[in-house]
């Protein structure tokens, strides 16, 4: 899972003073938006601000001469994938099927890829397996670029288990924000990362619901909170923005009788020219998503959860949807009030969007 994560790998842990101070980074024209996946106490999922910050700065600055390079077609889009020079055991065509299934589960969520370039550049990690350390920027050359590093002795099951390249990658969908909504940044990528793979049938449908069963009570508000705004621990960045998701996307389909959802806001948001190449204010971004969708509910559950705690009753919530948590996985229950809209939010959307103009 992505922060929060069943799939956190033990050798993967740091110490906790790895993860401290999490400050936010000042803002600049290479702008990180989330790097440093890594995993801490089976959590994964810790953003720039947790790494000292001129590192932060120099690794996105810097570009490794890529010992292959291909152009991935995906979603209407050109996907450059730059592999540098390593000795990975896999051979280079898995790690552009890995990057390549990203793309398409993105695609498939948004209708088409968010933009029509992007970059992606895979390091090496020596003596290492797994994904991590994924971040994902706008550079001087204006080509949305993700950087990440694969262990050298990665297997194909741990490619096919990812979830980091897609979440990634749902970073180029969302306009950039100011720091205080970094929220919103980080809960659309860990909301719509598990449903895109769902899908696309690279994850069973089991495995999202589960994955918010156990995600989701880190994004609620603790004692002291003062909203998402203010608010900005880990748990209220990830969990609680995906929570706003989750909450947001029922309130669409409830107020369009199931015939919309939050697929349709955002793809409403990249329609009117809302990615990542561009600076936004939430304000906008939210009134363009309700223009799209027809409705409100972006714009007056935002007004409920910017300055105030606003929890949600989850047990309750899972009963609505039939979502029965059953140890490690779920079950569902057909009869509940919401399972039409359960079973909605997972599956493939019908329309297609192409992707903004550059």
């Amino acid at each position: 899972m992505k922060p929060g994560g069943e799939r956190a790998h033990p050798s993967k842990s740091v110490s906790a003073t790895e993860l401290l101070p999490q400050k936010r980074m000042p803002r600049a024209r290479v702008r990180l938006l989330a790097t440093g996946c890594i995993a801490f106490l089976g959590f994964a999922g810790v953003c720039a601000q947790a790494l000292p910050e001129r590192a932060a700065h120099a690794d996105a600055g810097e570009v490794d001469a890529p010992a292959e390079t291909r152009q991935l077609e995906i979603g209407g889009a050109t996907i450059t994938v730059n592999i540098a020079a390593g000795r990975f055991d896999l051979p280079s065509e898995r790690l552009y099927a890995w990057v390549g299934r990203a793309g398409r589960a993105v695609s498939l969520y948004y209708g088409g890829f968010p933009v029509v370039r992007a970059e992606v550049n895979v390091k090496e990690a020596p003596g290492r397996d797994g994904v991590f350390h994924g971040f994902t920027f706008s550079p001087d050359s204006g080509v949305l670029t993700t950087r990440i590093s694969v262990g050298e002795h990665t297997t194909e099951q741990e490619l096919a288990d990812d979830w980091m390249m897609t979440h990634e990658l749902v970073h180029m969908s969302f306009p950039a924000m100011a720091d205080e909504h970094h929220w919103i940044e980080e809960g659309i990528a860990t909301y719509v990362e598990p449903i895109g793979r769902a899908q696309d049938g690279q994850i069973p449908v089991e495995s999202v619901w589960q994955q918010l069963v156990d995600g989701l009570p880190h994004g609620e508000p603790e004692p002291g909170d003062a909203g998402l705004d203010h608010t900005h621990t880990w748990g209220r960045t990830y969990w609680g923005g995906a929570l706003f998701c989750l909450m947001a996307d029922i309130g669409i389909r409830r107020a369009t009788h199931n015939q919309m959802g939050l697929e349709d806001a955002l793809r409403g948001i990249l329609a009117a020219g809302g990615s990542m190449e561009k600076g936004w204010t939430i304000e906008r971004a939210f009134a363009t998503g309700d223009k799209a969708t027809g409705t409100k509910v972006l714009t007056e559950l935002y007004e409920k959860m910017k300055d105030a705690p606003a929890p949600v009753d989850l047990e309750q919530l899972w009963k609505e949807l039939g979502v029965v948590p059953d140890g490690r996985t779920v079950t569902f229950r057909e009869d509940a009030p919401l399972a039409a809209i359960r079973k909605a939010i997972t599956e493939p959307p019908k329309a297609r969007l192409m992707p903004a103009k550059p």
